[in-house]
């Protein structure tokens, strides 16, 4: 293949998905749009229409922005590949330092940062704007800062030592690298996994145990039936930042916690807070969270392996309107190619969402399922209709782009298989 050749089929993908993100929006809004007016028959006895219909324009005001944020990111994308942006960073790191392994962690840190910079305008928008106005954000400009200092010292503390140890690995270990680096990022997630409840959440939230004795109780039991051990449960300060309420578990093996948000218990009666866990279970019952985790370090291998085969092709580099480095002196070219290849993957794997979307829905069905099997399934769908109502999730979302993004199943399908169990 020709630089031409790749540049041309970069640039065919990039605005085929965009297109079809766009068109995919435009279907949403107007299934969302239609519905708009009548709550669908089989809520309409728990939710009311002013609820529906904020639901509605809350989503539709998201899938705009979201339209503009897909052009901006298209833009972005181009102005760092063709456009000359990478390039002009490449040239000035390689001005500056001499060292390969530190002009390739400046070039990388550098789009990583200008990137994220570019894109918080639409992150204070989305927070500030649209979140404030249908009453979810409670987060303060000053919060908001905070918790951006607090990522970007995480991200040095953590990811700088890894990008260090991959670069090198890249740079030593001969053709056979791409194992070597896949060794050091499975083992730096299960280490994360292990780290996050305990040492880098609470740097965000608050995690305080569960003080409600009859619902610990009743939790407790239900641990006990399903075979589940956690190190213990806890109610997370959600309603610091947002109205939105969730839970979920967090960490492996003996570091196992259970956490609700605040928000979620203030809501949802004690028999529903014990459906909602058992569907949780359900998902440790049926090894999920152990299948995802095998699946995503397969899939990273695979990229990986990928990644070393276009880092000996200079039409990879080319066509993406970067100028391959030699090794007279300045071999940051691995560098280079591990973030050409992580900012064009999306692109061209964008028509495998379904597949994925498809195999966490299934997930879903199976952990509905198991959830039945330990409480009421009415009670598990009473408590996701609340959910869905407190969260503002549109019940109508269009069938065909709910396939190509929805990690769970649409509300109507979900809530009509519950009745089924």
């Amino acid at each position: 293949m020709t630089a031409f050749q790749f540049s041309t089929l970069f640039v065919g993908a990039l605005l085929l998905t965009t297109l079809i993100k766009l068109w995919l929006a435009r279907r949403h809004l107007a299934h969302i749009a239609a519905h708009r007016p009548e709550v669908p028959p089989a809520f309409s006895k728990q939710i009311d229409l002013a609820a529906h219909q904020k639901a509605a324009d809350y989503t539709s005001v998201k899938t705009r922005f979201a339209m503009l944020s897909t052009v901006f990111d298209a833009v972005l994308l181009l102005f760092f590949t063709l456009g000359g942006g990478i390039q002009w960073v490449t040239d000035y790191w390689l001005h500056t330092f001499s060292s390969p392994i530190a002009q390739g962690m400046s070039i990388i840190v550098s789009v990583m940062a200008l990137s994220s910079l570019l894109d918080t305008p639409f992150d204070l928008y989305r927070t500030f704007v649209i979140e404030a106005r249908f009453g979810f954000n409670k987060m303060t400009l000053s919060l908001y800062l905070v918790d951006a200092l607090k990522g970007i010292l995480l991200g040095a503390v953590i990811g700088l030592p890894l990008l260090f140890g991959v670069l090198w690995l890249m740079e030593r270990m001969g053709i056979n690298w791409w194992l070597y680096v896949w060794g050091v990022w499975v083992a730096f997630n299960l280490l994360l996994l292990f780290l996050y409840p305990s040492f880098i959440a609470p740097l965000f939230n608050k995690f305080q145990p569960l003080q409600d004795a009859s619902l610990k109780a009743r939790i407790e039991a239900l641990l006990n039936k399903c075979g589940f051990t956690a190190s213990g449960l806890f109610v997370m300060d959600g309603s610091k930042r947002s109205n939105h309420g969730n839970a979920y578990f967090t960490g492996f093996g003996k570091t196992k916690r259970i956490v609700f948000f605040d928000t979620l218990l203030a809501r949802l009666t004690p028999a529903e807070v014990e459906a909602v866990l058992a569907h949780e279970l359900g998902h440790f019952k049926h090894r999920h969270v152990v299948k995802r985790i095998v699946f995503t370090f397969a899939l990273s291998l695979g990229f990986l392996w990928l990644l070393a085969q276009l880092m000996q092709a200079d039409w990879f580099y080319s066509g993406l309107g970067v100028t391959p480095l030699t090794d007279s002196g300045h071999t940051a070219s691995t560098a280079l190619g591990l973030l050409l290849f992580f900012l064009v993957l999306p692109v061209f794997s964008f028509l495998l969402h379904p597949l994925s979307s498809a195999y966490s829905r299934k997930h879903e069905f199976e952990a509905d399922a198991y959830a039945a099997q330990q409480t009421a399934a009415l009670d598990l769908s009473s408590a996701l209709v609340k959910m869905y109502q407190d969260n503002a999730a549109t019940l109508t979302p269009d069938p065909l782009y709910s396939t190509f993004y929805d990690s769970h199943p649409p509300a109507l399908v979900r809530i009509n298989k519950l009745h089924t169990l």
